[in-house]
């Protein structure tokens, strides 16, 4: 006897119930890894294209005027 047969003697398993039972298994999802180089630029392509946007309605707001 080891202690795997103690285990399920002791909660009232038998060897049969193990068999039909359905075994889910949940893995932790990896986590989301971007390079650097890549984060950097998106994060300077976004200030560009902010900027870019604020200057265009800036000059549009003054060409009405």
């Amino acid at each position: 006897m080891n202690a795997d047969d103690t285990i399920y003697e002791a909660e009232g398993y038998t060897d049969d119930d193990l068999f039909d039972a359905d075994i889910v298994e949940w893995y932790e999802a990896r986590p989301i890894t971007i390079p650097t180089a890549i984060a950097t630029g998106a994060v300077l392509s976004a200030f560009a294209l902010g900027a870019l946007t604020a200057t265009a309605l800036f000059l549009l707001n003054r060409l009405d005027d």
